[in-house]
Formats: C-alpha cells, structure tokens, sequence
C-alpha cells in the first residue's frame, strides 16, 4: 500500500517553541515571553513565509497541506488561494466549519476553487467541538445539533454539485440548488470526529475519516468503528490520522529536541491552556487530554511519551492534534507503518518550526518509507 503525506500550513504563527493556539487556547499562549529574549522566536503567518513552506512541502512530496479554521488563524480560503500561484502541483486541504456559510456557497466557492487551482482542492469539513468558538460567530447550536447540521449541509453541497437539487431539512431548506459548472474533479470531504454523533455523518458522506494521533490500539478501534458503519450504507471510507513530528539523524537528537520544546513552556502557559481546553465540549479533545493528564510540572520529556515514540507534550499547549512522532527517521517510519498496518492511509504532519521540520521528515523519513515503498516516489516540481 502506497501512503500519503500532507504537510500543514502554521496561518496561526510558528516557531522555535510549541506555538499555542487551536479552537480552544487562545493565540500565543506557548510563546516565549518577550522579557525572556525569545520573542524573535516567533514568526508571524505572513504569506512569504507560508509561501515558503507550500514550496518546500512541494519540493520535498507531500500531497498537500491543511490549513486550519478558526478564530486564531488567517482564513483559509484567502491564504491558499494567494499559494495557489506560489505552487504548481501541491493541493490544499481547506479547513471550513458548515453552517457560517450557505452550503450552495460552499458548493459555488468549492467548484470555483477547483476550476482555477486546475484540481488542488480538497476540503477539511469542521463541525466544532468548542461552544465558546462557535458563539464567535454567531452559531449557538449544541454538540449534537452541529453534528446534524453538518449531516443536511454535506447532502446540499454534494448535490449542488451533481444538482439541481431541493432539500427540506431542519436546519437548511433550499430550492434548485446547483453550480454553474460542477468541479472536476469532485473535491475529496475529509472529516474527524470521536463523538457518537459524528459516526453516522462519517459513514454518510465522507472520502477521509480523520484521527488525532493516538495510541494504536485506540486508533485501531476508532478506524474499526467507522468502518463498520459505513459498510452498513454501503460505502468505504480511506482513514487518515493526524500528527506532529520531532524526526532526527538519532532517537537521542530527536528526544533533545522533545525536551527542548518542553522546557520551553512557562507552567502558567501549561496551566491557562489546560484550563481553555478542559471547557472544551468535543470528545477528541478529551481524549486528547486524557493522554497528558498525569503529567505534572518539572517532568521530562519521556514522562509525555505514551506509547513507544509516541509523545503528547504538544497538547499542553495546543488544541486539536496534541501528540508527536518523535525518534530516529527509522522509528518514526516505524511507527508510521504500525499506523499503516491498522488501516491509516493518509498522514497529515506537522513540527515546530513547520519550515525546518517539513525537511528534517522530508529528507529523512519520506526516503526511508521509499526504500520500503509505502511513500509514493519523489516527482519534480515545474
């Protein structure tokens, strides 16, 4: 089986440190305090830097790069649009939350997106999982009423693409919905949710169901979980799962590198993350947090490493995706292909900073896993 590789675009700001951020904590909590000296450490998401990391992700062959959705990032319709004409082969995975925008919009803006980008598109589907998020935008809707919401919104923008269409649901009514010209070719739905609500919605409509990194065994349920329920519509869903990565020359080097990160962190940073994410209402989160939980203060690096080379010192800090890879570039493709071997298909990556580590897994990792030949083989770049 030949595997993907995604890489991802930091429009949140990156650096030499664990940048915080995610749908729960708020901006720049991770970031070195300025008295510190460290505060040229960070780097805001300015386009010529996203730029450059679109290039090099294409260089180095990943497939594509997710860019994430909400308060804390540059929006990512905007930022990969400008890419588009900075890259020539890479696809971009847009991150966008159903029901901020009408789904015969998202249906017009998706077609649109595909026809210029000349097939570049695929779509990161985010119901939200944290009420406080979502209230910043107007959306008041509980857990289970988003789950449903996004269930009509992805049979509308579905069948305005094959259109016309008329849908009466509970949260979306529309008459004739359609698209100018449909996309070709259709964009791939990548979608992730751990709640029960979220199940039925995966096995309806989506191309990708997405995991947080977790340990296997866990994900190894969860990919069971989704399988199962899609089958039972008739349907096979490709699983992808969603990581960091600290790779090096040595596992000690990439185990310095962990514990650099971690001692990093200001404890009053750890503790106001702690606290943003624990009023969190997503079940990912909370087995994302449940994988940190017994780590206290002063800890080191291999106090966070829950399953082998699995590490969740990320999540202190951020929301959403909190656990690395982290070994030699043999171990990480290691582990990789246990994921692999579960039914994982798909790695969307990431490292801080997100410029040095895309080389670090590029020129490391991806031609290990080619020697292998689980990555697909290095193309060039126009």
């Amino acid at each position: 089986m030949t595997l993907k590789f995604h890489w991802f675009l930091p429009t949140t700001g990156d650096g030499r440190t664990l940048v915080g951020g995610g749908h729960s904590v708020p901006k720049g909590v991770g970031v070195p305090d300025e008295r510190q000296g460290s505060a040229n450490r960070f780097r805001p998401p300015d386009i010529d830097y996203l730029a450059q990391i679109a290039r090099s992700a294409e260089q180095l062959g990943f497939e594509a790069v997710l860019t994430p959705t909400g308060t804390w990032c540059e929006d990512a319709w905007l930022v990969t649009a400008a890419l588009l004409r900075e890259t020539s082969r890479l696809k971009f995975l847009v991150a966008f939350r159903p029901g901020l925008i009408s789904p015969t919009l998202a249906a017009q803006m998706a077609a649109t997106y595909q026809r210029i980008s000349r097939g570049r598109l695929a779509l990161n589907v985010v119901t939200g999982g944290e009420a406080t998020e979502q209230a910043r935008f107007g959306d008041h809707l509980s857990h289970a009423e988003r789950y449903a919401r996004t269930d009509e919104f992805l049979s509308i923008v579905r069948g305005a693409w094959e259109g016309p269409l008329d849908f009466a649901g509970d949260h979306y009514q529309v008459t004739g919905a359609t698209v100018a010209t449909p996309p070709e070719p259709r964009p791939e739905l990548y979608f992730g949710g751990s709640s029960e609500a979220a199940g039925p919605v995966a096995a309806r409509h989506v191309d990708v169901y997405l995991t947080w990194g977790e340990p296997p065994a866990q994900v190894a349920a969860k990919v069971d979980w989704i399988r199962k329920l899609a089958e039972e519509r008739g349907r096979t869903l490709r699983f992808g799962i969603r990581l960091h990565t600290i790779s090096r020359d040595s596992s000690k080097a990439a185990w310095a590198e962990a514990g650099r990160l971690l001692d990093d962190l200001d404890p009053a940073h750890i503790e106001t993350a702690q606290r943003a994410l624990a009023a969190s209402d997503s079940v990912g989160q909370r087995r994302m947090r449940a994988l940190h939980e017994d780590f206290r203060a002063g800890g080191s690096s291999h106090d966070l490493e829950i399953s082998p080379n699995l590490w969740a010192g990320v999540g202190l800090v951020r929301g959403g995706a909190g656990t690395a890879l982290v070994g030699s570039h043999t171990e990480v493709a290691d582990r990789i292909e246990e994921y692999a071997a579960l039914g994982i298909e798909e790695f969307i990556l990431s490292g801080y900073p997100h410029l040095e580590e895309a080389y670090w897994f590029g020129e490391g990792v991806l031609p290990e896993l080619r020697r292998r030949g689980t990555a697909p083989l290095l193309r060039a770049t126009a």
